[in-house]
């Protein structure tokens, strides 16, 4: 009876770990296929930001910055802040932008957990008396500077963006 009760429990940890194994395949490969199509619109891929629910990409193309779905007009960006804590550490702003915005309000989530993140400036070209709107790209909390390269790499992504410009 022993023996029989082992040879299930083993049975039901092989399936289990099949599974895993199965979804884990499946998740990949669709990660490889999100990758593949940002390529194929032309877009260079910045960052794999973590999420709640899964990783969100932040590429590039000639035009536009996207972080996931949503689009940002190269055009549009006029400062951008690396953010600790909401505390900015680092920022670019184009001249005549004025100072980038101030930092955003802190997290609880303690000393042990560092927030990073970027804040970005946008104004839509055209409308110079418009007052800047702020998007905060979410770069993580993880340790073991995962969340810092995020974040440095979405930021020298818009300071060559700005430097380019700037270079016009």
């Amino acid at each position: 009876m022993r023996d029989l009760i082992a040879g299930v429990i083993a049975l039901v940890l092989l399936i289990a770990a099949a599974s895993l194994a199965t979804t884990l395949t499946e998740h990949r490969r669709r990660r490889q296929r999100e990758r593949a199509d940002q390529r194929a619109l032309g877009r260079r891929i910045v960052a794999e930001i973590p999420g709640t629910e899964d990783l969100t990409l932040f590429t590039e193309d000639d035009r536009c910055f996207y972080y996931g779905p949503r689009a940002i007009h190269k055009a549009a960006v006029v400062a951008a802040r690396v953010l600790i804590n909401g505390v900015p550490i680092a920022a670019i702003s184009r001249r005549g932008a004025g100072a980038p915005a101030e930092g955003f309000e802190d997290r609880p989530e303690g000393i042990a957990r560092d927030r990073w993140d970027v804040a970005v400036d946008l104004i839509e070209p055209g409308d110079p008396e418009a007052r800047p709107t702020v998007l905060l790209i979410e770069c993580g909390a993880i340790r073991e500077r995962v969340s810092q390269e995020l974040a440095r790499a979405v930021f020298e992504a818009f300071k060559r963006e700005i430097e380019r410009s700037e270079a016009r």
